[in-house]
């Protein structure tokens, strides 16, 4: 089954005579540089023909429009230096000051690129319309929620009264005394489990048990005021 040639690939036209001649020595003085016939006829996609292009080159080189050089079995090919035009220094100058020109208007270019992209990331960063006015609903509810809870202080009504705040020490006082007495049976126990052990292999076990020892927040908490003696509350209460 013959292959579909690629999308897009345009036929190169084949050229003869001196269309051919022509478009070889238009190549060979805008490259200057050596070629083969057979890179020659690779970089014009084919639009002269190998063989053609051979000699057309031999016949450019009798005319001494281009060098032949041998290079082992290979013939190269390569403009005649002698033809090609004296650049004037006037014209290398102003070729020179131009480069300094468009150098120096690219540099600006460039910088101006950088800040407009700043500019482009910072635009592409800031809410949109949409966005902001979304945001802004969330906190105007939020300070109405919060409002709404500071309205009872402001008006002076005790938040708590003074039945719950005696509830609240009274459950306080049952809770943490229960909670006292069961950790003092655990220690007791766990003493007496782990005598024989290492604190590494009591260690390992309590994980293995799935024990939950006190946090440093429960430290922190059974070392505080709150849990202070009654007597010394009661100095600070008074």
């Amino acid at each position: 089954m013959a292959t579909k040639s690629k999308a897009g690939e345009a036929k190169v036209a084949v050229l003869k005579g001196k269309d051919a001649e022509e478009k070889v020595l238009e190549y060979m003085k805008r490259m200057n540089r050596p070629f083969g016939a057979v890179d020659v006829s690779a970089n014009l996609k084919g639009a002269v023909p190998k063989t053609a292009a051979q000699k057309i080159l031999v016949a450019l080189a009798e005319r001494g429009d281009l060098v032949q050089k041998t290079c082992g079995k290979t013939t190269f090919f390569v403009v005649n230096q002698a033809n090609l035009e004296d650049m004037p220094e006037e014209k290398l100058a102003g070729l020179e000051a131009e480069f300094k020109n468009v150098d120096e208007e690219n540099k600006a270019l460039m910088a101006e690129a950088r800040t407009l992209a700043g500019e482009v990331a910072k635009l592409k960063s800031t809410p949109t319309d949409e966005e902001l006015a979304t945001e802004i609903e969330k906190v105007a509810n939020a300070l109405k929620k919060a409002r709404a809870h500071l309205e009872p202080l402001r008006a002076g009504t005790p938040l708590v009264s003074a039945e719950e705040t005696a509830q609240l020490e009274r459950d306080w006082v049952r809770w943490r005394g229960e909670w006292t007495r069961r950790r003092k049976i655990f220690n007791t126990f766990w003493g007496l489990a782990t005598d024989a052990l290492t604190p590494q292999q009591a260690t390992e076990l309590g994980e293995d048990l799935g024990v939950e020892w006190d946090t440093a927040e429960h430290v922190a908490l059974e070392r505080g005021e709150l849990c202070a003696p009654a007597r010394v509350l009661g100095k600070r209460r008074r």
